[in-house]
């Protein structure tokens, strides 16, 4: 019988060790096991995910979201030597440590070491509750043996990197970093990796701001065990130890916020948004903002747009000078609807090009002129006579303007500004002569869209302000080339502010009636830009000018955005670049030439708004008028012809427009589509 003992006993001990171990497993699985998700701060970053700006949780706290590979490995290199070296190796509870720990507390009668593993203290978060009593104790021991069976070991040192605290309302590394050094957790100094690493022991009594000796201190027992634990050279760790503990915390970064809370009111639910922004962008004219309103009245507000021409994208916007302090502007300007002064003066100009109405140099005359009831005239009471038409958009005359959108129709200006991207809003509905002077509401999203659109050439640029591809807006043509590069040339010709060079921006200014808005609007070969400035409540500014508020900030932003300038695309085929006695005889007078007799010339054929298959030729015919003809297809000249039909060339699917000019300088005009191909 004995002998069959000592053969049963093996087998039984494996037996009860089996139903221990079973009986273990039974309990861990039946751990109570806290949410492991916990609400994080809203982030709103630029395009390289740089933080712009953050939200507090609804508990109140800065709980920055907080990813293992974006931490410097040096600090948690330190945090595993000073914390629990042997994470990687034991099971949620180190024995060794334990055993360490109760050895000390024997011999000198007091805890000399703790035996807190990583997961235990990840625990103890997860808990939020203290550990002093023995039944807390094993409930967090039980957490910890119950999280080491059911995660990854980085997925639970996610959760301490998330949930660690460092001090009043910060929770998480990435909090903790923004708060105490201004900075991403990405590369950290020495002395600071030792600091986050000290401050979860005791977060409340050793916050750097209210008892940085105590942080110092803790901190430098940090550097003093990852030196012995070989992480740090001597030479290392007397740097570190030499770098003062910083007594202030920083504020969360608070860029671009009217753009972000945007963002965060279309997707209330997302935990990031990652916005098109260039950082440095929007911090150089948010800057900008802030100085160009130190010298002007308290009322006075500001708003800034930059955009890449080319594609659209918004890289800086500055809705006010700040929504907090003296001049509190919740209001974001940049999508305000104001009156647009003289800043839709180009496009009356582009579209009268387009049309064949006139040439840059074409000559225009400015007297006193009346519309039935409407009487526009110039902003200074003058009159120039006879002057060429580069020449009444540069002084930015108003009684000219009036008279080609006369020709050209205040509707046809009205399409061109939402074939642009723009969204005006109109007073009673129907478009009329005032129009051209700003009688609209627009925004300064609109006007940079605008201006954006003829630096491209005349080809709509939406703007986009969310972080991805370009918006898919197809190629919506809304002036020809070649009227967009006489607007440019005509543009870039002003006289800039003092102090800068003409010819490197093309821009132009304006100011509403009553003196209530001031505007600069301007581009070059890469950016467009634009700046509004007035009362957010439209009351008038007495003296204020676009050209004296407006333009001087316009080019201050291009210096800090880009300071080396982007030049212009060189002339498109079919530019005109002739004096005024070298152009063909209808295109020397624009606007106001004598009616002439006899049938009115007209297109037999493309119809108007007519949709056009692809792949044949165009072959448009006309129906009167006295040859020679001149033919301007998107407002580029054809060579002249007698022939009352001509092969129209086309740059491709999309919308075009056609205009033939005969010997008596009467006009007519078409407008069609070509349908792109299957």
């Amino acid at each position: 019988m004995r002998r069959r003992g000592w053969v049963f006993a093996p087998v039984a001990a494996l037996w009860v060790a089996a139903l221990g171990a079973d009986a273990l497993r039974d309990w861990l699985a039946t751990a109570p096991v806290p949410p492991l998700l916990v609400e994080t701060s809203v982030e709103v970053t630029a395009k390289d995910g740089q933080l712009l700006r953050a939200y507090l949780t609804s508990d109140g706290y800065w709980r920055l979201p907080t990813r293992a590979a974006e931490v410097d490995p040096l600090y948690l290199a330190m945090l595993m030597a000073y914390e629990d070296k042997r994470f990687y190796s034991h099971g949620g509870v180190d024995s060794r440590a334990a055993l360490r720990a109760a050895g000390q507390a024997l011999r000198h009668g007091e805890i000399r070491s703790g035996a807190s593993t990583l997961t235990m203290q990840t625990a103890r978060l997860l808990m939020r509750q203290p550990t002093r009593r023995w039944q807390a104790k094993a409930a967090q021991v039980r957490l910890a043996l119950a999280l080491e069976q059911r995660l990854s070991k980085s997925a639970i040192l996610g959760l301490y990197l998330q949930r660690a605290p460092f001090g009043g309302n910060l929770e998480g590394l990435a909090s903790a970093c923004h708060a105490w050094f201004a900075k991403p957790c990405r590369r950290l100094s020495h002395g600071e990796a030792a600091l986050l690493v000290a401050l979860p022991q005791s977060p409340e009594a050793r916050k750097p701001d209210e008892n940085p000796a105590r942080a110092k201190a803790a901190r430098d027992r940090v550097l003093a065990r990852a030196l012995a634990a070989g992480l740090l050279t001597p030479a290392d760790h007397d740097r570190a130890e030499s770098e003062p503990v910083l007594a202030k915390r920083h504020a969360f970064p608070a860029h671009a916020p009217h753009l972000a809370d945007r963002a965060l009111a279309l997707a209330p639910e997302a935990a990031t948004h990652r916005l098109s922004l260039d950082p440095a962008a929007q911090t150089a004219l948010q800057d900008l903002a802030r100085r160009s309103l130190a010298a002007q009245p308290a009322e006075m507000q500001i708003a800034l747009l930059a955009v890449e021409t080319q594609t659209g994208r918004i890289v800086a916007s500055v809705g006010s000078a700040g929504i907090t302090g003296p001049r509190a502007g919740f209001v974001d300007m940049t999508r305000a609807l104001r009156s647009p002064g003289s800043t839709l003066k180009p496009l009356v100009y582009g579209l009268a090009f387009d049309a064949g109405r006139a040439h840059p140099e074409s000559l225009i005359d400015d007297h006193p002129i009346r519309f039935g009831t409407y009487a526009p005239q110039n902003f200074d009471g003058l009159y120039r006579g006879r002057l060429p038409v580069r020449e009444a958009l540069q002084l930015s005359l108003n009684t000219p303007v009036v008279a080609l959108t006369d020709e050209i129709g205040p509707a046809r200006l009205l399409q061109a500004m939402r074939q642009a991207g723009m969204a005006p809003a109109l007073p009673g509905g129907t478009p009329g002569l005032a129009l051209a002077l700003g009688g609209v509401g627009v925004s300064l999203e609109d006007l940079v869209a605008l201006y954006a659109g003829i630096a491209s050439g005349g080809i709509a640029r939406p703007l986009y302000w969310q972080e991805g591809p370009p918006p898919e807006h197809g190629k919506t043509r809304f002036l020809g080339p070649v009227p967009a590069f006489y607007v440019t040339d005509i543009l870039r010709g002003l006289p800039p502010p003092e102090g800068s060079k003409q010819g490197d921006i093309a821009y132009k200014t304006g100011t509403s009636y009553g003196h209530r808005d001031a505007w600069a609007i301007g581009y070059d070969g890469a950016h467009t830009i634009g700046v509004w400035m007035g009362r957010p409540d439209a009351t008038p500014v007495p003296g204020a000018f676009g050209g004296d508020l407006a333009a001087p900030v316009l080019f201050e932003a291009f210096a800090r955005i880009a300071p080396r300038r982007t030049p212009f695309p060189p002339p498109p085929p079919g530019a005109l670049m002739l004096n005024t006695a070298q152009l063909p005889e209808a295109l020397r007078y624009a606007a106001g030439a004598e009616a002439r007799q006899g049938p009115e010339m007209r297109f037999a054929f493309p119809p108007q708004d007519a949709a056009l298959l692809p792949g044949l030729p165009l072959i448009a015919r006309l129906q009167h008028g006295e040859p020679p003809f001149t033919w301007l297809a998107n407002g580029r000249p054809l060579p002249p012809t007698r022939a009352r039909h001509a092969e129209i060339p086309l740059d491709g699917p999309g919308f075009h427009a056609l205009t033939v000019i005969d010997a008596t300088g009467s006009r007519a005009r078409v407008d069609f589509r070509l349908l792109p191909e299957d």
